[in-house]
C-alpha cells in the first residue's frame, strides 16, 4: 500500500502477536508421605494435602505458601489413611474439608480444630476412590464413589443415612467405582451425579427425578470426572481415562439412539488421572498424567445441535486444542487443583512424592 504524499514505498504489515502460555513451577516441595490429593483451602494462600505415612496411618497437612516455600502450618495424623478430599460441600468462609478414607468412612473436618471431627459416618464397606461437594442454591451434599461399587449421596445435616444410593445390582459383579462429580445445580431443586467405573462405564444420575438420566461406555477405565461448571445448567463433562485420553461431551443435547456427543483426543502417554476446568475460563483445561501436565483449550462448535434425518435434535461435538504441555516429574501427577481466587495458580502432587504449585501464565489471552 502507498503511503499519501507521493511516496512510494511500502507498508510492512506488523505480525500478529503469538501468545504462548507457560506452565511454570513455582515451588516444588519434598515430603516423606505418600500424598493422594491436594486442595487449595478457599479464600486463603495455603494448602492442604492427604494421604499417608510409611507406616500406614493417615496424614493431613496443611502448608502456606510464602515468598516462594511452602511453610508446613499443620500436621495431622490419624488412624487410617486419607484417599481424597473436598471443599466444595460448604461455603468458601466456612473452610470445612470432606475426606475419603481407605476403610470407607466419611468424616467433614474444621481445620482449625482437628481433633475431633465435625461429621462421621461409614457406610461403604471399603476404600471410598471419589469424592465431591456441591451448596449452591439446593442443599449441602457430598457424593462418594467407592470399590464396593456404590455411590452415595450426603446431607450432613442427617446423621448416617444417605439421601440417595446407587447400589449395584450384584454385589459379586460390583465393578469399581473410581470417581464422582456434582453438576447441573443450577437452581434449589435441580442436581446431577456422574459416577465413573474401572470398565469404563459412565452413568449419570438426576437427583431431582431420582432416575438415571443416561449412562455409556468408553471402553477404558474412568479415571476422573468433572463438570466445567457445577453450579450451571449442565453444559459439558470431562472425563479421564486410561491410555491418556481426554473425552468432552456435550450435555447440551441428549439424542434418544446416539446419546450426547463428544471429542476425544490423546493428550499424554500414560493415565491421564485428573482433568481440572479452569475456573476463571470453563473452556480451558488441565490434564495431568505420567509425570506431566497438559494445558488445553475446548473450542465449542458453531452450532451446539443440528437435526438428523428424523428431524430430532442431534448434539454437535467441539474441538480439543493444545496450548502447551509440560514435563515435571517422572512418576504420576495424581492430583492437581486451580486457585479460584487468582487464575493461572495451581498445586499438585506427584507419586515422586512431592508437592508443587504452578504458574501458568497469560491465561486471560485464551
Amino acid at each position: 500500500r502507498f503511503r499519501e504524499g507521493g511516496a512510494s514505498m511500502w507498508e510492512e504489515e506488523k505480525p500478529k502477536p503469538v501468545y504462548r502460555q507457560q506452565i511454570v513451577e513455582h515451588v516444588k516441595k519434598s515430603v516423606t508421605q505418600t500424598i493422594f490429593d491436594t486442595k487449595w483451602v478457599p479464600l486463603s494462600n495455603r494448602v492442604v494435602a492427604c494421604g499417608n505415612y510409611a507406616k500406614n496411618t493417615g496424614c493431613l497437612i496443611v502448608y502456606q505458601l510464602n515468598k516462594g516455600e511452602l511453610e508446613k502450618v499443620v500436621e495431622v495424623e490419624k488412624n487410617t489413611p486419607f484417599k481424597c478430599m473436598t471443599f466444595n460441600h460448604a461455603p468458601a468462609e466456612t473452610r470445612t474439608l470432606a475426606t475419603g478414607n481407605f476403610q470407607g468412612e466419611l468424616h467433614v473436618w474444621d481445620l482449625e480444630r482437628t481433633d475431633a471431627a465435625i461429621y462421621h459416618t461409614k457406610q461403604h464397606t471399603t476404600i471410598i476412590n471419589g469424592i465431591d461437594g456441591a451448596c449452591f442454591a439446593g442443599p449441602p451434599e457430598i457424593v462418594t464413589g467407592s470399590r464396593d461399587g456404590s455411590v452415595k449421596v450426603w446431607d450432613i445435616r442427617q446423621k448416617d443415612r444417605p439421601v440417595a444410593s446407587l447400589q449395584p445390582a450384584s454385589v459379586d459383579k460390583a465393578r469399581d467405582c473410581w470417581t464422582v462429580a456434582f453438576g447441573n445445580s443450577f437452581n434449589a431443586a435441580e442436581r446431577m451425579v456422574a459416577a465413573g467405573y474401572d470398565n469404563g462405564d459412565v452413568k449419570l444420575f438426576d437427583m431431582r427425578t431420582m432416575k438415571m438420566n443416561y449412562e455409556f461406555n468408553t471402553a477404558n477405565g474412568i479415571c476422573h470426572l468433572a463438570f466445567d461448571r457445577q453450579d450451571i445448567e449442565k453444559n459439558k463433562l470431562f472425563v479421564s481415562s486410561l491410555e491418556g485420553r481426554v473425552r468432552v461431551y456435550n450435555l447440551r443435547t441428549l439424542h434418544e439412539t446416539l446419546g450426547y456427543a463428544y471429542v476425544e483426543q490423546r493428550v499424554g502417554t500414560g493415565t491421564i488421572w485428573q482433568t481440572k476446568p479452569l475456573p476463571q475460563n470453563r473452556e480451558v483445561f488441565m490434564s495431568c498424567g505420567a509425570g506431566e501436565l497438559a494445558l488445553c483449550r475446548y473450542q465449542n462448535p458453531p452450532q451446539q445441535f443440528i437435526k438428523d434425518a428424523d428431524g430430532k435434535d442431534k448434539g454437535v461435538a467441539g474441538s480439543i486444542d493444545e496450548v502447551n504441555k509440560a514435563a515435571i516429574s517422572q512418576q504420576p501427577v495424581a492430583s492437581f487443583d486451580w486457585n479460584k481466587s487468582k487464575e493461572g495458580l495451581a498445586v499438585c502432587s506427584c507419586f515422586d512424592q512431592t508437592i508443587r504449585v504452578i504458574v501458568c501464565t497469560k491465561l486471560n489471552l485464551l
